[in-house]
């Protein structure tokens, strides 16, 4: 009964592309249908549990049994196979991949609604969990030059994921409409590739703030080693704390942090911000979020990846900002740049499989590739993209006509 209802589920998904299953006792299934576009994949179940977990919770039953060694990848790769199955329904067409879940998505909305309550040691040990699991991980992976772990800018210009992620900084530079001598915070601030660029470029000094001790270290020794330790400061402090010191900055930027705040957090986090940005200040928000309206963290991510971590609507986003009195001076939908710079991170992985492995051990690996080629195929097929969201407290303090924005950039690339 099991594995009927697992291949009526794949045969009512997979109608591009083929999929061949291999059971544990040795018989096989096919669907889908030879197509140039589409991949042809081949999987392989070691048990006659793997079907019964997939459709318990499609995306944590597959991914785990997959880290696991119980699915098995036989023709093909893990991209592939992610890549086949959210093809097959894309978001724009009204397609999402679900399957029969038995009564646990009730069990998993309350569970995310819980874990989502990001309070300052929370926020602190769900950062840890993700990007203090050692820096060389992401040394490996990202690109060389300014380690960012967030979706790069490519333009016809752009030929590697070096040249997208300094596009990317030169891109959201332009917008701050920098001046001399100015203030700015970096929340979220990463390995300090940001604040680096920007000491490089303008003269201004640059304040980062980050939870994780990893990142700190590192952040401040490439500091350092650029030669702008005097005018780039990086503190582990919880946003929240900064604002309370009565602190103010003249611009604020904030990439790929937004994500990890946590939905009942949004409205503290604009109402911090605005209290940290001068009364003539302008600020960059770059985040993922959802073409559609709001929704719920998947159990995988939840557990493996980013725990406490919700992906934003753009309507939430807006609506807990507006309490603020934040005017939304720009907004910019980058719709492919991240599945770009996720296919670059996924091949920088299998090019550096061996180390990966030699740190962690298979399983970390397997669970690592899943995580991207699933993010993968959700930027090419799914319901997201990215934002970048410009602020501003005055509506006077910006150009009245965008054209600053390019001219900025054209001098910085």
């Amino acid at each position: 009964m099991i594995r009927n209802l697992l291949f009526r589920f794949l045969h009512s998904v997979v109608k591009r592309g083929t999929l061949e299953i291999t059971y544990a006792d040795g018989t096989v299934d096919a669907v889908g249908s030879f197509d140039d576009d589409f991949p042809d994949v081949a999987i392989r179940f070691a048990d006659d549990a793997v079907p019964r977990d997939i459709l318990l919770d499609p995306r944590l039953g597959a991914a785990e049994a997959y880290m696991d060694g119980r699915l098995e990848v036989t023709r093909g790769s893990i991209m592939d196979l992610v890549y086949l199955l959210r093809a097959n329904g894309p978001w724009d067409r009204g397609g999402e991949l679900r399957g029969p879940t038995f009564g646990k998505r009730a069990a998993n909305t309350l569970g995310f609604v819980a874990e989502s309550l990001n309070d300052r040691v929370r926020a602190r040990r769900n950062v840890a969990h993700h990007y203090d699991i050692g820096n060389r991980l992401y040394q490996l992976m990202l690109d060389d030059e300014h380690m960012q772990y967030s979706c790069a800018y490519w333009t016809e210009s752009t030929a590697t994921l070096g040249e997208a992620q300094h596009a990317k900084l030169a891109h959201i530079a332009a917008k701050l409409h920098l001046q001399p001598w100015q203030r700015v915070l970096d929340i979220g601030c990463g390995w300090g590739g940001m604040a680096i660029f920007l000491a490089r470029h303008f003269d201004v000094k640059v304040h980062g703030i980050t939870l994780s001790e990893e990142q700190l270290t590192l952040a401040r020794d490439r500091a350092r080693d650029a030669g702008v330790a005097d005018r780039v400061t990086f503190e582990l402090v919880d946003y929240r704390d900064l604002a309370g010191r009565g602190e103010r900055f003249d611009r604020i930027v904030s990439v790929g942090m937004f994500e990890h705040v946590g939905r009942p957090q949004f409205d503290s986090f604009f109402e911090a911000c605005a209290r940290l940005l001068a009364d003539d200040g302008v600020m960059l928000l770059h985040t993922i979020g959802r073409f559609g309206g709001p929704g719920t963290t998947d159990a995988f991510t939840r557990k493996y990846i980013f725990p406490g971590g919700y992906i934003p609507a753009l309507s939430e986003t807006l609506a807990a900002s507006e309490k603020h009195r934040l005017i939304h001076t720009d907004i910019e939908t980058l719709r492919l740049h991240y599945a770009r710079t996720l296919r670059a991170w996924y091949a920088n992985c299998e090019a550096n499989r061996e180390a990966i492995v030699a740190m962690y051990d298979e399983r970390f690996y397997r669970m690592w590739t899943f995580y991207l080629a699933g993010a993968t195929a959700a930027f090419e097929w799914g319901g997201m993209g990215n934002y970048q969201i410009q602020f501003a407290r005055n509506r006077r303090t910006l150009p009245l006509t965008r054209d600053y924005i390019a001219q900025a950039e054209k001098a910085l690339v």
